[in-house]
């Protein structure tokens, strides 16, 4: 879907010791970063775009710079490198010495670990910890949004956070916010 077809240039993904980066084909929209400031999603190959989300193989436009711009500094401490040209680059740093608890711990402010560890093993658990935290009063549809995954999902994570112990209600549904425990 990402592919420029006008081109024979091939796309590569290289894995070195401080970055990952991949490279492939554009018809440039810009020349430069691309930044959460300056992004505009726009469809390079919009027929193709459109079948693979009509059969729920592909995210909503814009949907992966997002995730990236969200989710690369939690696991590796830096941002992520979106480079737009005849040659797109997206560059996703590496850091041997940081990993996801420490970017956690970083981004929510949690200074002694009160969240240890993954909940059950899934990202998503933790990812809306993370949101949780900053957003007590988020609603399961907003969750969903900013996680793009469905309510469903949300509903069944929440579920086993306050299961295990992780998160508490309080209050009503409609007036009442999370804690993080």
């Amino acid at each position: 879907m990402h592919r420029e077809y006008t081109s024979s240039k091939y796309a590569r993904f290289i894995i070195e010791r401080n970055k990952m980066y991949t490279e492939n084909a554009n018809r440039a929209n810009t020349d430069g970063a691309i930044t959460t400031e300056n992004f505009n999603p726009d469809s390079k190959n919009p027929l193709i775009a459109a079948f693979f989300r009509n059969i729920n193989f592909a995210d909503e436009l814009g949907s992966g710079t997002r995730r990236l711009n969200h989710y690369v500094p939690i696991y590796s401490g830096d941002k992520p490198e979106m480079i737009d040209g005849d040659i797109f680059r997206t560059i996703i740093p590496l850091d041997d010495e940081y990993s996801y608890e420490v970017g956690r711990k970083k981004q929510n402010g949690i200074v002694n670990g009160t969240v240890n560890g993954t909940v059950n093993g899934t990202v998503k658990s933790n990812a809306i910890l993370s949101i949780l935290i900053k957003s007590p009063t988020i609603t399961y549809e907003n969750l969903a949004a900013e996680l793009n995954i469905p309510k469903r999902t949300i509903a069944r994570e929440i579920k086993l956070l306050k299961e295990n112990g992780y998160i508490k209600r309080v209050g009503s549904d409609k007036t009442g916010y999370w804690e993080v425990i």
